[in-house]
């Protein structure tokens, strides 16, 4: 994957600044009163809606939207309280379409609904260490039936010698591999997650997703993205697939036919968090790689917030650095141990840790 130069450990990123922005409706007739409005909002918070009428123009009813979801309907020009409790983070697009004297007209504006959670640090106990194929570019990996799956990519380092991507099926205490299918070097793999005996597999910039059987390893589909975008992290949450782009959005993925279902945002408080990469499902929470950071953060899912932060910095530590040796990206749950297996791109080592408040 491309590399990107971030200045800041995750809880800093790129700290936006809201918009806060009103076009005019009709013929500049209303416009949604912006002048009480914060640069961010939390859950916590109610944002007062109303419209300015300068030509006070007689106003029957108005239809409040955010984010193209109807929200209220009301009589005449008065204002709208809407709560954030329910709202998923991100740019809440709002717009009212007013009715008046026969006709119609909207106006929009937009805030930005950030997090109100301090992510907890979390600690880890280094549980085993276990051999990793120095070859293999780590792009998703997962446990399923105490076997651990593996998908690479066909990155370079230094040397300029490049990988071959891979879906691979090993023995996680040796090293040895079991399986394993190698792509074309047109075929960049990306992340990997196991759903209903399939086996998910992103690709980098080819925007297609192949599925496998994962006892024979035999192709069965191949999808192409529902936009043109890049593939970077995948899991699932056993019934929906959650895949990343290298933004700070996760989208959600019907696993039948590759078409979204909805997304989140990612936020550390009033940041962003981009670069999301490497995914894992784990007690409802989504563990999250974060792109050229030894570090995982904990997701909530149902609102996009950072809850958490592993860091794992001093794994660089217990690897033996090669030419090619790269950033961590590899998140492996085992529900029976209860402990995450993590690797990196090129590591020679792979640790099961213990993780815990």
């Amino acid at each position: 994957m491309k590399k990107l130069n971030f200045l800041a450990f995750i809880l800093l990123g790129i700290i936006l600044t809201n918009c806060g922005d009103t076009k005019k409706g009709k013929n500049s007739l209303f416009t949604i009163d912006n002048s009480s409005f914060k640069p961010f909002y939390t859950s916590n918070d109610v944002l007062k809606i109303g419209i300015l009428n300068p030509k006070a123009k007689t106003i029957d009813s108005i239809v409040y939207y955010i984010n193209e979801v109807k929200i209220s309907s009301i009589k005449g020009n008065t204002t709208f309280d809407f709560s954030f409790k329910e709202q998923k983070l991100g740019y809440q697009n709002i717009k009212a379409l007013v009715y008046f004297e026969g006709e119609n007209s909207e106006a929009t504006a937009r805030v930005e609904l950030v997090s109100n959670i301090q992510p907890k640090l979390l600690k880890y106990t280094i549980i085993n260490t276990y051999p990793h194929d120095t070859t293999a570019y780590t792009q998703g990996l997962e446990f399923y039936r105490d076997t651990l799956f593996e998908g690479t990519g066909n990155g370079s380092g230094p040397s300029g010698k490049r990988g071959i991507s891979s879906l691979r099926k090993t023995d996680y205490r040796t090293g040895k591999v079991y399986t394993k299918i190698e792509f074309p070097e047109h075929i960049f793999g990306e992340g990997i997650t196991i759903l209903n005996n399939k086996i998910y597999q992103l690709t980098y910039k080819n925007n297609e997703a192949y599925i496998y059987n994962t006892d024979t390893f035999k192709k069965e589909k191949t999808f192409s993205y529902f936009k043109d975008m890049e593939g970077w992290g995948l899991t699932s949450d056993g019934t929906n697939l959650y895949m990343t782009d290298g933004t700070e959005n996760i989208h959600m993925v019907n696993p039948n036919s590759f078409q979204s279902i909805g997304s989140i945002f990612v936020y550390s408080l009033n940041t962003k968090i981009k670069a999301v990469n490497e995914l894992e499902w784990v007690n409802g929470k989504i563990y999250g790689n974060v792109y050229q950071k030894d570090a995982i953060a904990v997701i909530n899912p149902k609102n996009g917030a950072v809850e958490a932060i592993l860091n794992l910095v001093d794994l660089k530590n217990k690897i033996t650095p090669q030419i090619d040796t790269d950033v961590l990206n590899g998140i492996a749950y085992n529900p029976k141990t209860k402990t995450f297996f993590v690797t990196g791109k090129n590591w020679d080592k792979m640790f099961e840790i213990k993780v815990s408040e």
